[in-house]
């Protein structure tokens, strides 16, 4: 198995993984998943779409992300895991599919409007 190249994105992050066959070491910008994402919360949801696929320990991770907070950076992370084990495996889509993991989130931050302080807030009306 060559090395797998794809892309993940979400708000304004985007992560690229390249995935080959090893022993489950998972690398984010150089340093050791754990070591990048300081709450739990993100290391889980990264390993999410390994363990959906029984797929944990079986292959070496390394991801470049850039842009965004440690949110967006997880879930980019996790789309483009998803996006991996697809190209190694097709059988494995349904599964990860079933989970919601296959499916880019295209919320984003809406852009401030002119005249209000932000998106939809608006400055109090006033009668008088």
């Amino acid at each position: 198995m060559d090395v797998i190249n794809t892309i993940g994105r979400r708000k304004s992050s985007v992560a690229r993984v390249y995935m080959s066959e090893g022993k489950g070491a998972i690398t984010v910008n150089e340093r050791p998943l754990e070591e990048y994402f300081a709450s739990q919360e993100s290391v889980y949801y990264v390993n999410l779409p390994l363990t959906t696929c029984d797929a944990a320990g079986k292959y070496d991770i390394q991801v470049n992300v850039d842009g965004g907070g440690t949110t967006g950076q997880a879930d980019a992370i996790k789309l483009a895991i998803a996006r991996a084990l697809v190209e190694v495996d097709p059988e494995h889509k349904p599964a990860l599919r079933a989970k919601g993991l296959m499916t880019r989130d295209s919320r984003s931050v809406e852009r401030k409007k002119a005249g209000q302080p932000k998106a939809r807030k608006k400055t109090q009306f006033s009668k008088r």
